[in-house]
């Protein structure tokens, strides 16, 4: 039997202060309360004397793949202009042995101006296959090579559920938006070097330097979302052993075939990994004009692409009966109400609503307030979303919409559980930037502010109740983070500059690198 007190200068949890030491008896919590209370004699003592202890931090929307791809390949964040773009592509391509296909990430279009297209790419690669991905993953802009390696051209019609950009005579413009970008995720990805190892646990142990202790990790079956990474199934369970913080492993398929061999490989691929269940889409994005709505945009005369259909419903129920849960991306006011639709056939079907998650939940009507409240899903939230988006979101949605949008309040005072997360590599994965987004708002809409113990709660509770982690209760793992301050008292400016100290996981601290390699969030991206 090993026990130890860990003892700090307070426990601050969403609920209040809890003492100021946890007692761990053999990777569990024992008892939590005052140091003096809990002290014995031969006792193993850990001190954080300037610490504060929060339960272990948990982000319920991750894609691990993806943010390692942001982490250590062509990342154009930085991008102010279409000339840097183009640059920072060429310089990567320059990096390259020839016929090797470069895949970049992280442009955005308000930033620079406007969407690339194939021939600002060809005039710096060649005939280099290249892709790149908008930040939010839900458009991507191929250059001619990669078009050709897809069968993209003036024929090819548009896929279900996807666009092809096309110029004024019909030729594709290399923008694909949505499933569209399948088409050419396949053939380039095939052509790039796969994400190593010894990458993705770089970007791992970076994770648990920001606190984190379980991440809701969504990986794709088919290699298309982020395309260039290799098999994201194998690499996760490669790694599984190894791994300094849990994964708890929401799949991206259409086949429930695969859905249940992932299960049974996630099953066996380390201790702290494991399936949670199936990830689907409703709609798109907001930047992409692909989010489903009920109205047009205001600045664009579409009502967005709607995804979720038969096949939808299929796989989550295929997740039900693999005893896992379904977690539907849904953006637009639509999109919301769909899955809602779908959600109440599978509760009539005797789903359990602890089972049921939508990703966003951007927009959402009133009564869908109430009707998700009804069903009882989790709503998986995204605060940083308001840090980039603050600059274009109202003249996106419009005035009238925007009062509806990412409102978080609204949703928790109808009884709406709330699970927080970052999307990341969509947004960086600083949970403490999340909690201060959803307490400041970026200025946007402040009646749907959180109080700093909400925010709180939606990093470490909520989101744990999302992802099935560890709560810091008697008998549970003993997952905690151990902070420079003390996260419901500070301003939300001072909580985005926390320090972690230490982060522990079943009762263990993992040891930290002493320069983690972290995409570190700054004003300029939230």
């Amino acid at each position: 039997m090993r026990r130890r007190l860990i003892i700090a200068e307070s426990i601050v949890t969403a609920e209040g202060v809890r003492g100021d030491a946890v007692l761990v008896r053999d990777g569990r919590v024992e008892a939590i309360g005052s140091a003096e209370d809990l002290r014995a004699p031969g006792l193993v003592e850990e001190r954080y004397s300037r610490g504060v202890i929060t339960p272990g931090l948990v982000d319920a929307h991750f894609h691990p793949l993806g943010y390692t791809t942001a982490l250590m390949r062509l990342n154009l964040d930085d991008a102010r202009s279409i000339a840097d773009l183009i640059a920072m592509v060429g310089e990567a391509a320059s990096q390259l042995e020839p016929g090797r296909a470069l895949v970049g990430t992280r442009f955005d279009d308000q930033a620079v101006g406007r969407f690339p297209t194939r021939v600002d790419l060809d005039a710096v690669v060649g005939d280099r296959p290249v892709l790149l991905y908008r930040y939010c993953g839900h458009v991507a802009v191929a250059n001619t090579s990669a078009l050709e390696l897809a069968g993209i051209n003036s024929t090819r019609s548009n896929p279900i559920g996807g666009i092809i950009d096309r110029d004024a005579d019909g030729i594709p413009t290399g923008v694909l938006r949505e499933t569209a970008i399948a088409l050419a995720a396949g053939p380039v990805g095939g052509r790039t070097g796969d994400l190593a190892p010894d990458e993705f646990l770089t970007a791992m142990y970076g994770l648990a330097s920001l606190g984190l202790t379980s991440l809701g990790a969504i990986i794709d079956l088919s290699g298309d979302l982020w395309c260039g990474v290799g098999n994201e199934l194998d690499l996760v369970t490669e790694i599984g052993p190894d791994l300094p913080l849990r994964l708890s492993v929401l799949a991206i398929t259409e086949d429930p075939r695969a859905l249940e061999s992932a299960a049974i490989r996630l099953s066996n691929a380390g201790p702290w990994v494991r399936f949670l269940g199936v990830k689907q889409f409703a709609d798109g994005s907001f930047g992409g004009h692909t989010a489903s709505m009920f109205e047009p945009f205001a600045d664009q005369d579409t009502t967005g692409t709607i995804r979720i259909d038969a096949g939808t419903e299929r796989m989550a129920r295929a997740a039900l009966e693999l005893d896992g849960r379904v977690a539907v991306h849904a953006i637009g006011d639509r999109a919301n109400a769909a899955v809602l639709d779908m959600y109440e056939r599978l509760l009539e079907s005797g789903a359990d609503p602890d089972d049921l998650r939508i990703e966003h939940v951007s927009v959402i009507t009133e009564r869908d307030v109430e009707r998700m409240a009804e069903v009882g899903a989790t709503a998986v939230v995204q605060p940083s979303f308001l840090m980039s988006e603050a600059g274009w979101l109202e003249s996106r949605v419009g005035r009238e919409r925007l009062d509806r949008t990412y409102a978080f309040r609204s949703l928790l005072e109808e009884g709406v559980p709330l699970a927080g997360s970052s999307d990341c590599p969509v947004e960086p994965p600083s949970p403490w930037w999340g909690m201060a987004a959803a307490r400041d708002r970026a200025g946007l809409t402040p009646a749907e502010r959180l109080t700093a113990a909400e925010a709180l709660a939606l990093f470490t509770t909520g989101a744990a109740r999302a992802t099935g982690a560890p709560l810091l209760e008697v008998g549970e793992p003993c997952d905690l983070t151990i902070v420079d301050r003390n996260p419901v008292e500070v301003d939300p400016d001072r909580l985005r500059e926390t320090k972690v100290l230490a982060t522990w996981i079943e009762g263990e601290p993992i040891a930290l690198p002493a320069v983690p390699v972290v995409w570190e969030a700054n004003s300029a991206t939230g």
